[in-house]
This record gives structure tokens, C-alpha cells and sequence, in this order.
């Protein structure tokens, strides 16, 4: 992930407070149902775009022994994409964007939009800000790690226009790896993060909010963001660059795929009522923080040299 200044989210404890996020999403793990009833993904006509965080020319962030986020990015999407044309998903995209930071975002925006997909998942491997990092030396070269953090992380942004939809993907996602031991970072809501704090939408599945990632805000079509895991912690740099590991994500991102494609076409009330439950909750934050949507709006700031361009 990269980090670029941001005024911050709500505070989670301003959310939990007013709209009990757990108990509130008690029956959301029963979003899958729809298989239960006989109900079938048509996985030959359900098109994914799998976008390729970052570019060989802004390659995001550097892991603990000094790989660059983009090969981490590309690594895990070409697995991904075998597995889930493997699995039927015979239109999946394997989106890989070059060129400079500010460019290829509005590059692979064009793009996606283009394909019309049902849905687009973002690749991406995470990092942490600047201060929580030490300096140690691998391979006889000086590098930084933070052991702090670790485990994956699932964004929406308020601004897609297929909200309710980012938000349910995003969380059959984030169950799904949780079903297969993945647990999710929490870091993000806590106040040390200043700027960086993120608003928990989803605490189940570890689903955040955050409206100015540019490539979920400008797709039309349902987007989620995932970070895999920390790359700046050095166990963890070497668990994502594990085949078991890849396969293991990939085989969530194919079931949340396929249960999320049998919720579209089904349209079954129940999914549709747990759905749109979350966008109520996502929706009536905003009333706490009446300048947040000026704050979402802000344009993007570089940090400097220890900083990296946004998404």
C-alpha cells in the first residue's frame, strides 16, 4: 500500500458507538445462502478485472528485504487469474498497468470501465507509515521492517456508485479468508494511526471505508481493494511470497467470486436485506462528519520522498 495525506476518517469508536457494527451485521455470514437453494454462478459469463496495483515506474511500496510491491501485486494477480479461469471463470481480466502514479490511475479506470466487468478486485500488498518502521540490513544492504502489523485488509470507497455491492463482495471476501485462517489487520482504527486511521464498515470480515482510493471511487462497477498482507513484516513478506499462501487467497477470492455472482443473479431477499444493511450503516456515518464529503474530495497530496503516490 502506498500513504499519501488524508484527513481522517471517522473515529471507529464514534461508529461502534452509534450504530453497533457487529451486532447490527449478526446474519450478514448468510450471504453465501443462495447456494444452498440450488442456485448456480453462470461463471462463463461473469467477468472479473483483476487490476494490478501499482506499475513497474511506481512500483508502491518496498518489502522488508527490499521487493517492490508491484512484483508482490503481479505475482499473486497471475495466480489468482489461472485459478479462477481454471475454476470456469473463463472472462476474467488480468489488468496490468504501466506508465508513471498519476497516470496509470486514470489509465486502468479508462480501462476497467471499458470491459464493463461485474466486478473489480484490486491487488495490492500493504506497508505502514514511515514512523512505525526500523532500519536492519539484509543481504548486506540497508533495508527497514515494521514486525508491529500483519494480516490482510478489504477497502470500498462511499463514492463508487455500486456501494451495496463493493460492501457485499467485500465481505464474502474478507469470510472467506477468514474461513481459511486469515485473520484481518485491525491497526487501521486505532487513533495512533492520525491520518491514516480508516473507518471499519464490516468488523466480521474486516471490510474499511476509504472513499479516495481513486481506482474504487471512479470504477462503475462494484470494486473492492485488497491488501494480501504486510510486505514491511518480515514474517509476513515471506509468507505472501509462499505458493501456498497465493493459492490459499486464491481459492477465497474464487468462492466469495462465485457466491457473489450467484447473489447478483439470484437476487435473493435476503441477501439483497443484509446488503443493503451495510449501505444504511456506511451512509448514516457521514451524518456524524457533515465535511467529510469535502474531506473525500480533497485532492491528492505526495508525502515527499518517504512517502508513496496514491492507488
Amino acid at each position: 500500500m502506498t500513504w499519501s495525506r488524508r484527513i481522517p476518517i471517522v473515529s471507529i469508536a464514534v461508529v461502534a458507538s452509534s450504530l453497533a457494527l457487529g451486532a447490527a451485521w449478526g446474519e450478514t455470514p448468510d450471504i453465501a445462502a443462495p447456494k444452498s437453494d440450488g442456485a448456480k454462478c453462470a461463471r462463463d459469463k461473469f467477468r472479473v478485472v483483476l487490476d494490478v496495483g501499482h506499475t513497474t515506474d511506481a512500483p508502491g511500496a518496498s518489502s522488508a528485504r527490499g521487493v517492490d510491491e508491484y512484483v508482490f501485486n503481479l505475482r499473486l494477480a497471475k495466480v489468482i487469474d489461472q485459478k479462477m479461469i481454471d475454476a470456469g471463470f473463463n472472462k476474467t481480466v488480468l489488468m496490468v498497468t504501466g506508465g508513471p502514479g498519476n497516470k496509470s490511475m486514470y489509465e486502468r479506470v479508462g480501462r476497467a470501465n471499458g470491459l464493463s466487468p461485474d466486478l473489480l478486485l484490486s491487488i495490492h500488498h500493504d506497508s505502514v507509515p514511515d514512523k512505525f518502521k526500523e532500519k536492519w540490513e539484509y543481504d548486506g544492504k540497508p533495508a527497514v521492517f515494521s514486525d508491529q502489523f500483519s494480516g490482510h485488509s478489504i477497502f470500498v470507497s462511499d463514492n463508487n456508485v455500486h456501494l451495496q455491492e463493493s460492501l457485499l463482495f467485500g465481505h464474502l471476501l474478507g469470510e472467506q479468508l477468514k474461513s481459511r485462517g486469515m485473520q484481518y489487520t485491525p491497526h487501521y482504527t486505532k487513533s495512533f494511526m492520525g491520518r491514516y486511521q480508516r473507518q471499519l464498515l464490516d468488523a466480521d470480515a474486516g471490510v474499511y471505508r476509504y472513499d479516495t482510493l481513486f481506482v474504487l471511487k471512479k470504477s462503475q462497477m462494484p470494486a473492492v481493494l485488497l491488501e494480501a498482507g504486510s510486505i514491511v513484516n518480515r514474517d509476513e513478506e515471506l509468507l505472501m511470497a509462499s505458493p501456498e499462501r497465493q493459492l490459499q487467497i486464491s481459492a477465497a477470492v474464487i468462492d466469495a467470486v462465485d457466491a457473489f455472482c450467484v447473489a447478483q443473479s439470484t437476487r435473493q431477499p435476503q441477501v439483497a436485506q443484509s446488503a443493503r444493511r451495510m449501505t444504511q450503516v456506511a451512509r448514516s456515518v457521514l451524518r456524524h462528519r457533515p465535511n467529510q464529503t469535502a474531506a473525500a474530495a480533497a485532492p491528492i497530496t505526495k508525502m515527499g520522498q518517504s512517502g508513496l503516490d496514491a492507488h
